[in-house]
């Protein structure tokens, strides 16, 4: 049997003394007197590594040598700046609910980089000012992203400040057209999101809504704010695009307008294919239930309604006529579609708060979600990492998820993922809108809501629309 070949430990103590001098000789020439270690202990190991393999470096760090532990990623700080006082109050706590839901159920299934995720709360008090201020303080905080606002005029004041920290802004409610505008200028570079489609995908939603029902002449009556002047300008827009005639005329009515100072006369007088309403449900119901009652809306007139008019209780409310029938059956609208996901997210918050979740309560978790995602995915809690991420964790290809935890676990896996929220399928595109798909619905005989099969996806390919300051 071949003895083992004896290590340097086993020499002679003169073997060891010619094996140091003919090392100090060596370790001269291959390295220059500048590059010699420091402190004799450095020496006598370099020498030792030498012999032990005489083509390497000895100088080299060794694969197997003890190195300093990583520093682990910091935990990610999640900012988020809701309305908690002014007029959009009403909103905020059930938006900060959900998000709290959110990272309560992230964190009991492992954090984010191993961590718990970190929550600091802002109220905007429903003003620019106060939400540029609240941003401020989120940055002196070190958050990574920020849920928020709600009001498009407070997302448009402090979205500046967050790029200048290089922090993920991503809005669950702001819908103003003037933040795609800026985003496709380049202006936002790439911080800015929203899980709310902006409100002008309703208006080229309608308009090719119009274009599959043949509806060639089309009247507006709409209430003259931001909302519905951007779906005019995109209605009109995309008709235009369709190759299908401009409206034949288009009504404004003031927002504190009552239902006998609008002219409802014009609207629906010459018997258009169609006149789009764009009105809040109560308003709304009234105006359609005037209409037919003075005889100015018949059958040979359909109502295309806006996202805004769906409600239970819409039928009711517009009538039936003397033969049974209801008359908001003579109608189409279109909604955001539904999310496979919601019953379970509308019932995880049930369990946790004992009430139903908000208008944007799905929009938000989901806005939470996609940054949480990112984090992991970025294996870094900074805002740029996050911001290279976002769209990347919500898009194809990739496994279809709606589970948060399940999210994570795939992801922590090294696989592709596409997050499908409870709000919608969340494909965000190079403004950082989420891309909206509309379900078409019509009234039953009944009076409930039918949704019809088609579907109406818009925003994908998105030009830079024409918008009005946020207000």
């Amino acid at each position: 049997m071949t003895p083992p070949i004896r290590s340097r430990c086993h020499q002679t103590p003169l073997a060891v003394r010619l094996h140091r001098a003919l090392g100090w000789l060596l370790l001269l020439s291959l390295t220059g007197c500048n590059a010699l270690p420091i402190t004799l202990e450095q020496v006598t190991d370099s020498i030792d590594r030498f012999f032990d393999n005489p083509w390497q470096n000895p100088f080299q760090p060794q694969p197997n040598a003890e190195q300093p532990p990583s520093a682990a990623a910091a935990p990610l700080k999640l900012g988020m700046l809701f309305s908690l006082s002014g007029e959009l109050a009403r909103y905020g706590r059930s938006m900060q609910d959900s998000t709290s839901l959110l990272v309560e159920t992230v964190n009991s299934c492992g954090g984010v980089t191993g961590q718990a995720v970190q929550l600091f709360l802002e109220d905007d008090q429903s003003n620019a000012t106060a939400g540029k201020a609240a941003m401020t303080r989120l940055a002196n905080n070190g958050v990574g992203a920020v849920i928020g606002a709600i009001g498009s005029e407070v997302s448009n004041a402090t979205v500046d400040l967050a790029v200048k920290d290089q922090i993920v802004q991503i809005s669950p409610a702001s819908a103003n057209a003037i933040l795609t505008q800026r985003a496709l200028k380049g202006q936002f570079e790439g911080y800015w999101f929203r899980t709310m489609p902006p409100e002008q995908l309703q208006g080229e939603a309608l308009a090719r809504l119009a274009q599959q029902k043949n509806l060639k002449t089309v009247k507006i009556l709409a209430i003259d704010n931001d909302y519905g002047n951007s779906i005019i300008q995109a209605f009109t827009e995309t008709a235009k695009q369709l190759g299908d005639p401009a409206p034949l005329q288009v009504i404004r009515y003031s927002p504190d307008a009552s239902i006998y100072s609008i002219d409802l006369v014009s609207a629906f007088s010459e018997q258009p294919d169609a006149v789009l309403v764009v009105a809040q449900p109560e308003l709304g119901g009234d105006l359609l239930k005037a209409a037919f009652e003075s005889g100015i809306w018949s059958g040979a007139t359909k109502a295309l309604l806006s996202a805004s008019m769906r409600t239970d209780g819409l039928a009711r409310r517009v009538g039936i006529s003397p033969d049974g029938r209801y008359n908001a059956s003579n109608s189409w609208g279109i909604s955001l579609s539904s999310s496979n996901a919601l019953p379970q997210f509308r019932e995880l918050y049930k369990q946790r708060f004992d009430r139903e979740p908000g208008l944007y309560d799905p929009n938000t978790w989901d806005a939470a979600a996609v940054v949480v995602l990112a984090a992991e995915a970025a294996q870094s809690t900074s805002g740029n990492a996050i911001r290279g991420k976002m769209t990347e964790v919500a898009s194809d290809p990739g496994v279809e998820v709606s589970d948060i935890c399940q999210a994570l676990a795939l992801v922590r896996e090294g696989k592709d993922i596409n997050y499908q929220g409870t709000s919608g399928t969340l494909d965000f595109n190079q403004a950082g809108d989420a891309v909206g798909i509309y379900d078409v619905w019509t009234i039953d005989y009944t009076g409930a809501i039918k949704p019809e099969r088609t579907k109406i996806q818009v925003g994908r390919s998105t030009r830079i629309p024409a918008a009005k300051p946020a207000l």
